[in-house]
């Protein structure tokens, strides 16, 4: 029988999870839930953790534990001596027309006038980097630990699917993708990151930069402004461009995206590009209020936000935080997901979640633009996910990216101090490392590359100049024992760049040496392949 708190009673908050569900998650959601549709009014005062814990009979610690969450992510407000009580937020409207509205003034999706092109078209359904070297520099940007994939279970699952059903595989296949993988994915992205979505609003691409590319044809005009965070991910401001359409900079600080900023700078942009759960390449999280404005913003002003979740199963510190998506109750987020980074770089495959109201347009765009990705490996990635492995890699890989991104920070403590200040990250498969202020960053990156570290400056994700010079250094791909040798490389790189600096300011020329503690290790001979600056999506 459902338990219910008499002081809840009358938001409808009963406690009668499914099975396997935890009671403290349960009564997060139904809170949560009960704030999102103004169930819960903000500034309601909710009993205390004790008394809540008494009526509904549970531990206080499901209560507490429940509270701390929805605190963390900014539906309460808990002050000593006021209690508990619901957050001053502005909630979107829900999606749904009101009840008194006639069902045909509902406005067509606006799509840009190639996606528009496209969907008009009608189709039948047939039924049936490393280079060669020395080996992989140290600290790349956005890759995976390859070391640590089970390449030979993969092979096996592929060449089981193969000699299975290779026959019904030979066919032509839905552009939207193989269908089970969809199916397996919305399962996936439902329990894991919150996204609410049927499988039919999914759509397999090849690799997150794709479906960026995608949905920038579909959803722009040549000559549309689109919002684009500051510093951000470039891969989405190519694809921006290659639509024809201008990547406004918005600034991104602490919460995240300003919502005021951009709408400052274009109000009437047509899209917002967005990593809200970990920001390339800073790593904020975009907090509860901002991602509330910025939904709103989307209702209102009848655009999309393109919601990039590029690393979101790597979070170190508490659960994976729910994505913007599953709080859209407007149809106004396309979500963009890839396994490119949790499996390995070379399977192109990743997925678009579109709103039910964009699902025959970007279908028809992917129809036409790129058919479908290889059916043989959408095949056995459905089998990866359904056997578990998929579950149990992402396991393994959180456990050993926290390791490798712990033993970075302490090597760059170590060797690093007064050069570049590296701090932890809660999530992500990269640190931010802040230079002093006269150092120029593309140089170091260049001659960091020289001492084999691959390491990507910041403005070179940035539109407008940067505050501060930094590096971004990937630990997911360099092993352990590895970290200690590049980080003093690096440090005899940095040490050159600083005395160049130096040299600089004093009318000396450009170039300076090391110091002597460094002068023994020489760079390594190797081309400077890292001079691309990729996030690698």
């Amino acid at each position: 029988m459902p338990k219910q708190s008499p002081s809840l009673a009358a938001a409808g908050i009963t406690l009668a999870p499914a099975p396997g569900i935890a009671l403290s998650r349960h009564l997060y959601e139904r809170i949560r839930d009960a704030i999102l549709s103004g169930q819960l009014r903000p500034g309601l005062r909710l009993p205390s953790s004790r008394a809540l814990a008494a009526e509904l009979g549970v531990s206080r610690t499901t209560t507490v534990t429940a509270y701390e969450r929805l605190r963390d992510e900014g539906y309460l407000d808990g002050r000593v001596g006021a209690g508990t009580t619901v957050a001053l937020l502005r909630i979107p409207h829900p999606a749904a027309a009101p009840v008194h509205e006639p069902p045909n003034v509902r406005q067509p999706p606006r799509l840009s006038a190639q996606g528009a092109a496209l969907a008009g078209v009608r189709w039948r359904m047939r039924h049936t980097m490393d280079g060669p070297g020395s080996g992989p520099p140290a600290f790349p940007v956005g890759r995976p630990a390859i070391d640590a994939f089970p390449a030979e279970l993969w092979g096996k699952v592929v060449a089981r699917r193969a000699r299975r059903s290779a026959g019904s595989l030979l066919r032509y296949q839905h552009p939207a993708g193989y269908q089970p993988l969809r199916e397996a994915i919305a399962a996936y992205v439902g329990m894991a990151r919150a996204v609410r979505c049927t499988p039919e609003q999914v759509l397999v691409v090849g690799g997150a930069q794709a479906g960026l590319s995608l949905a920038a044809r579909l959803l722009l005009d040549p000559g549309d402004d689109a919002w684009m965070e500051d510093p951000g991910y470039y891969g989405a401001r190519g694809a921006i461009i290659a639509a024809g359409a201008t990547p406004v900079p918005v600034p991104v600080d602490a919460d995240g995206l300003d919502i005021d900023a951009g709408n400052a700078r274009a109000p009437h942009a047509r899209i917002a590009y967005v990593t809200p759960s970990h920001q390339f390449p800073l790593g904020v999280t975009m907090s509860l209020h901002r991602r509330l404005a910025l939904l709103d913003w989307a209702r209102t002003a009848g655009t999309y936000v393109l919601e990039d979740d590029y690393d979101s199963e790597y979070r170190y510190i508490g659960d994976p935080l729910p994505s913007l998506q599953g709080l859209d109750g407007a149809g106004r987020v396309v979500y963009v997901g890839s396994f490119s980074k949790v499996l390995f770089p070379a399977l192109r495959i990743g997925y678009l979640i579109v709103p039910d109201e964009l699902v025959d347009a970007f279908t028809a765009g992917q129809r036409f633009a790129a058919a479908h990705v290889p059916v043989l490996e959408q095949a056995a990635l459905t089998d990866f996910i359904a056997d578990g492995h998929f579950a149990r890699h992402v396991r393994r890989m959180r456990a050993l990216y926290a390791e490798r991104g712990a033993a970075l920070v302490r090597a760059a403590r170590q060797e690093l101090d007064g050069v570049l200040s590296v701090t932890p990250a809660d999530a992500g498969l990269h640190v931010v490392g802040w230079l002093p202020e006269d150092i120029d960053d593309r140089e170091a990156a260049f001659r960091a590359a020289a001492y084999g570290v691959d390491v990507q400056p910041l403005s070179a994700h940035a539109q407008e100049p940067a505050k501060r010079p930094g590096l971004l250094l990937g630990h997911a791909a360099t092993p352990e024992p590895h970290i200690v040798t590049a980080i003093h490389r690096l440090a005899a790189s940095l040490t050159a760049s600083a005395q160049s600096a130096r040299g600089r300011r004093a009318g000396r020329g450009a170039d300076g040496d090391p110091q002597p503690s460094y002068r023994t290790m020489a760079p390594v001979t190797r081309s400077r392949r890292s001079a691309h600056f990729e996030r690698e999506a």
